[in-house]
């Protein structure tokens, strides 16, 4: 399992200023002078298994419902793919802290649960007919049921979170929870309008992404009684890798193919969301490019999304979106050194150099 102890300063004199479009791992990669073998979640995974075999049982457990629909969506969506990254870093990082009850098994499931109800609520407000490689639930099923069905999961997982029995534990997600239907709020005042910032956007991907995963960091470190310090570092480990992640997620909209991505390819563009790489290449591009992104954004849509490319390509956006991710992944493996050195803290290192390599 290929990872490291500590960050590298990220300089701009390793970035070349004319990768091919198809290189954004490449450049992330060339700039951290990463171990050539990229990380491989499964490997990493691998350590959680029994605890996450526990999860997916749970998981299918507490789906049950004398509702026909309800049973059908929810299974339908949870068990449509996916990597369960978020519950696989609640294990891990429990584990990394000594934790040796069964509670973390239950948060891993919430944590899951919350992350796809905002999926089924995502995809209607998106008008998305593709998720991880196969139709959205709302194009089976419709938007109704799936609007209703995420409500569904969203209840069930606070009756998990009662079960749990630590109001610490109920309040974190009570919070994160509020804070992510914020976010999805926030960034549909944003869509449509070119005028977004890069602050704006970072507010956007904190609420709607990186709250939830420092959100299950922080209640492993809760429920293995750890001190003011630790918690903290878990915080702060979850906060960076959400961003991280989130930040090549984006990149990745312009640089991936529809196949890798599991989605079609410029979702954002055609849903007219200002994104980090629309807003650096408004920000450096020329007065003919700041116009054309500018006018994508307001119609939406993918007739502009070639040119649009292009533009990404030659204003080195997804060079300056890489290098924000790097920034992020190492923030996140940084603060993992105040943790007990083990397994389990390597391969939440690990996972960080995963959220920046990985192609889906």
């Amino acid at each position: 399992m290929a990872c490291r102890s500590s960050p590298k300063p990220v300089g701009d004199s390793h970035i070349s200023p004319r990768a091919p479009l198809s290189g954004i791992i490449g450049e992330l990669m060339q700039v951290a002078e990463l171990n050539p073998n990229p990380v491989s979640f499964d490997d990493v995974a691998e350590l959680a298994h029994d605890d996450m075999e526990a999860v997916n049982r749970l998981i299918s457990r507490s789906l049950a419902s004398d509702v026909a629909l309800v049973s059908q969506v929810s299974e339908y969506i949870v068990k449509s793919g996916g990597k369960r990254l978020r519950p696989v870093i609640v294990l891990l990082a429990a584990r990394a802290l000594g934790y040796d009850g069964e509670q973390h098994v239950r948060a891993a499931a919430i944590i899951e649960f919350i992350h796809t109800a905002t999926l089924l609520h995502d995809d209607v407000v998106d008008s998305s007919d593709r998720r991880r490689g196969q139709d959205s639930a709302n194009a089976v099923f419709g938007n109704q049921a799936s609007v209703l069905v995420g409500d569904f999961l969203y209840s069930r997982s606070f009756q998990m979170m009662v079960d749990i029995d630590d109001m610490r534990v109920m309040q974190i997600l009570a919070d994160a929870t509020n804070t992510i239907a914020a976010g999805e709020v926030l960034q549909l005042m944003n869509v449509h309008d070119p005028d977004t910032t890069e602050d704006d956007y970072q507010q956007v991907i904190y609420r709607k992404t990186a709250r939830l995963f420092e959100a299950g960091a922080q209640i492993s470190a809760v429920l293995a009684r750890q001190d003011a310090a630790i918690e903290a570092a878990m915080i702060q480990y979850g906060q960076h890798l959400g961003t991280a992640f989130q930040l090549v997620d984006d990149a990745l909209d312009y640089d991936a193919s529809a196949d890798e991505l599991g989605k079609n390819l410029g979702d954002d563009l055609a849903e007219g969301k200002p994104t980090l790489p629309l807003i650096y290449a408004m920000r450096t591009g020329s007065d003919a490019q700041r116009d054309l992104i500018r006018q994508a954004i307001l119609d939406g849509g993918r007739e502009q999304l070639h040119d649009v490319q292009d533009i990404i390509h030659t204003t080195g956006a997804l060079d300056y979106t890489a290098r924000r991710a790097r920034d992020a992944a190492d923030a996140a493996i940084a603060v993992l050194g105040s943790l007990p050195d083990n397994e389990y803290r390597q391969a939440l290192m690990s996972i960080a150099e995963f959220a920046i390599q990985r192609r889906s």
